[in-house]
């Protein structure tokens, strides 16, 4: 998996460039589609409402923003087969997890520190739900919410010619996610398992590039990101190490209203190390049986007011599911999510 991840991030990066650095347009003041110059202010100038890290600022200006992410994780998976909690708990475990949801409430704030580097800020709320079933014909619920980790950092443009432009993701993520949780469980109150905890108790490096185009009522993009834990936590382990790759294109229906279509490939490794504390009979606690890719596919929506005491403001949707999963397992896989935002720069 690890030569995998490496060939399809080179290969990426090398297109994204490919396509990044065109000659420059020719202006044909006859066709305002040949006329070509960036535009802050269409509605689909951003990404869609679930890429983050999507888009640059000029210089003094800021953004607010809030996501609300809604992911709904079920059934177990071992690699790319679908198997019922009996055929997962076969493959020698008391317990299997049935479901899982993620609630996340995301806060961002950015500004433009120059017209070349933006600095960014995200703070979230996690709440976690995983239902499990037990061999003896018994369900239980375990439960986790709290503060998640915190990511900073900035967003440096090093390409921008008439429609496109490219920036590096230079973001960094501090362990303010509690990784202690407890919770009861039919044995008692125990550590939980990895995909319950709130944070990776890691410092880690969020490294990206991200490209952007647009042109007539289209714009296009493509993001490339990473996440490399920066060593374990006092617990004894570090998160694997995660890749994903966002490609998306979005049609104005009008000044106000865009539509959006987004693909994405994701890769994620083991859990390095182990937390001694974290031994139930369930697969969620083996540190061996959390890596896996997938590709999802998104549709979304967005509206900027045009007037009133509301102008500028941005509000977006986007609801997709997993079109192709292989999962180290037994694993939950991404049954369908949805984010719901709002944007606003001044």
């Amino acid at each position: 998996m690890t030569t995998k991840f490496f060939t399809i991030l080179l290969t990426l990066v090398g297109a994204t460039f490919a396509v990044a650095g065109p000659e420059p347009l020719i202006i044909d003041d006859k066709n305002p589609c040949d006329s070509c110059k960036w535009d802050d202010h269409r509605v689909d100038s951003h990404a869609p409402i679930g890429v983050m890290g999507d888009h640059t600022h000029g210089k003094g200006e800021w953004m607010l923003s809030y996501r609300y992410m809604f992911m709904d994780m079920r059934p177990n998976y071992i690699g790319s087969n679908q198997v019922s909690p009996a055929q997962a708990r076969g493959a020698g475990f008391a317990v299997a997890p049935t479901n899982m949801q993620t609630q996340m409430h995301m806060a961002g704030i950015m500004y433009g520190l120059t017209d070349n580097l933006t600095l960014a800020a995200m703070f979230s709320q996690v709440d976690k739900s995983m239902d499990h079933a037990v061999a003896n014909g018994a369900t239980f619920r375990t439960s986790t919410n709290g503060m998640g980790d915190f990511k900073f950092g900035g967003l440096l443009k090093i390409f921008d010619d008439a429609c496109q432009r490219v920036h590096l993701n230079l973001m960094m993520s501090a362990p303010t996610g509690d990784f202690k949780e407890t919770g009861l469980t039919p044995l008692g109150v125990r550590r939980l398992p990895y995909p319950m905890q709130l944070g990776s108790g890691t410092w880690d490096l969020l490294p990206g590039i991200t490209y952007l185009g647009q042109k007539c009522d289209f714009s296009w993009g493509g993001q490339l990101l990473g996440t490399v834990r920066l060593g374990e936590n006092s617990e004894d382990y570090a998160l694997g190490n995660e890749f994903t790759a966002n490609g998306w294109v979005a049609y104005r229906l009008s000044d106000c209203v865009s539509t959006s279509f987004r693909a994405t490939y994701k890769n994620w490794g083991d859990v390095d190390g182990r937390d001694a504390l974290i031994n139930l009979p369930v697969a969620t606690a083996r540190p061996d049986l959390r890596a896996g890719e997938s590709l999802d596919l998104f549709g979304g929506v967005n509206y900027m007011f045009p007037c009133g005491i509301f102008k500028g403001h941005r509000i977006a949707a986007e609801a997709g599911t997993s079109v192709w999963q292989d999962l180290d397992g037994p694993q939950l896989g991404m049954d369908w999510m949805v984010t719901l935002g709002w944007q606003k720069a001044f």
